[in-house]
């Protein structure tokens, strides 16, 4: 018989590269979804007929424990969360209640329906925050800098808990910042590289960004999902760091994704200070090798081709917008 596997946040740009991983690998794929006049299938669109969507909501435990019952999924991947670092000073308690409580809510679904489920944790860099050590691996010391931080912190340990309490197969995998065409807009790569476009077509004169010095590891979300249904193959759950063991600052990603369109990222860019975070994460790069060892992952897309990537399909997609 075939797998079967829940995705929470299947909406989003991991679930959705996630679902189409999973239907690679033949497994029958689930997707939690909450009831919403707005909810937006676009990222999901070209597999939606694949796959079978459920009515949940990782906020209501009851549902939750449905949802598990009903499906009796092997695995369960929890990529849902309030992710946009800048709204969790802004919605603090929200982003607590979905990061955090929401993690503790399905495991002790799991526990109750199946323990014997495998499950994933969507753990963050920013539980590093303001770095101990760098690299950051597995057992580097957390100093989150945000309620997102925070939350995933405890959404981290949480998982911990449960799988050193109930002995469950429940690992976190601790992703560094990833990217793709699909990233929301909010998100500075994403940003970037749709202004950039609009800037090429004539749609924008400029660009306004927060803190140009800061750094990050930045790798293809494609990539990384992969590593997601690695640790759940592992017969021995554990956390795995997962990152491209290299960082670059907003003023490279800047530089790289003017490149792309022959323009010159200073003529453009505005510093605004509307977009600096009440307190900054300086430098985040990870160290992968415990997963190149154990998994045998190692990302794909180089930083240069991701940011290409981005920049075309976004020029692509306001070209067909604009009837360009």
């Amino acid at each position: 018989m075939k797998k079967r596997a829940l995705i929470t946040g299947i909406t989003g740009q991991d679930g959705s590269y996630l679902a189409e991983y999973l239907l690679k690998q033949d497994y029958d794929v689930f997707g939690l979804v909450r009831r919403s006049s707005t909810v937006n299938y676009e990222r999901i669109h070209h597999i939606q007929d694949q796959i079978t969507l459920i009515s949940g909501d990782i906020l209501d435990q009851t549902s939750m424990t449905r949802a598990l019952s009903d499906i009796r999924p092997q695995e369960v991947y929890n990529l849902a969360a309030q992710s946009f670092v800048q709204t969790s000073w802004t919605q603090p308690v929200f982003t607590s209640d979905v990061t955090a409580l929401g993690v503790t809510r399905i495991l002790d679904a799991i526990r109750q329906v199946d323990p014997a489920i495998r499950f994933y944790q969507a753990s963050s860099s920013e539980m590093f925050g303001k770095v101990q050590e760098v690299p950051q691996k597995e057992t580097t010391p957390f100093y989150p800098r945000s309620p997102y931080g925070v939350a995933k912190v405890y959404g981290h340990w949480i998982t911990v808990n449960y799988r050193e309490s109930y002995q469950m197969h429940a690992t976190s995998g601790i992703l560094f910042n990833h990217e793709s065409p699909r990233r929301g807009l909010e998100f500075a790569p994403r940003k970037v590289s749709y202004n950039v476009a609009k800037i090429k077509l004539g749609l924008a004169k400029e660009l306004r960004m927060g803190n140009l010095d800061a750094q990050r590891d930045w790798g293809f979300a494609g990539d990384y999902v992969k590593a997601m249904w690695l640790m759940l193959q592992q017969e021995t759950p554990e956390d795995y760091v997962v990152a491209t063991g290299q960082t670059h600052s907003v003023e490279k990603l800047l530089t790289v994704a003017f490149n792309a369109v022959d323009l010159d990222w200073k003529q453009y860019v505005v510093q605004d200070e509307r977009y600096m975070r009440p307190a900054e994460v300086d430098l985040l790069v990870g160290d992968p090798s415990k997963a190149g060892k154990k998994l045998g992952w190692e990302p794909q897309v180089t930083f240069e081709q991701l940011v290409q990537m981005m920049v075309e399909s976004d020029l692509q997609l306001l070209k067909a917008d604009h009837r360009l």
